[in-house]
């Protein structure tokens, strides 16, 4: 059976903090606020991938009161998420992802980003679409308070 889910996470930018986007470090003035490392690139796809199956998103299975995670890659959490699949005799397919920010520039990064992902998923790369946008100057990510980002997932089940 193929089922599909749908992912969104955003995050507040701070000083001090490390850009990770898609398990890469991007140069930037400030990162993303979070508990883990706050990749809402992996995020969004993490829910998405839950999603399909029918899951809890990742705030259950990775929440934030637990101490014992705080500053996990979210590239862990998608290897874990893709464990989650497995028990469930499910495997991704394919993930379509956007994100949206107004600095820096992405599109540099974007093979890098695929790389990692579809490594984290065992995916090939081909299976990892990856885009990005700006929000246009409107509303706290047009005014670079944050960044957002929007995923789709392709699984495949056996049940």
């Amino acid at each position: 059976m193929i089922r599909c889910g749908t992912g969104y996470d955003a995050h507040r930018l701070a000083p001090g903090r490390k850009l990770i986007l898609g398990g890469i470090e991007i140069p930037h003035d400030r990162g993303l606020e979070g508990h883990s490392d706050a990749d809402v690139l992996c995020h969004a796809i993490a829910d998405a991938l839950l999603g399909a199956i029918g899951e809890s998103d990742i705030g259950h299975h990775f929440p934030n009161t637990d101490e014992s995670i705080r500053g996990i890659s979210s590239l862990e959490i998608l290897h874990k998420v893709n464990s989650v699949l497995d028990r469930q005799n499910a495997r991704a397919v394919n993930v379509d992802a956007t994100l949206i920010a107004e600095a820096p520039k992405i599109a540099p990064h974007i093979p890098a980003m695929k790389e990692k992902i579809a490594a984290a998923l065992n995916l090939e790369t081909s299976r990892v679409s990856i885009k990005a946008t700006t929000n246009e100057g409107l509303g706290a990510i047009g005014r670079g308070e944050g960044m957002a980002a929007m995923a789709v997932a392709t699984v495949e089940t056996t049940n």
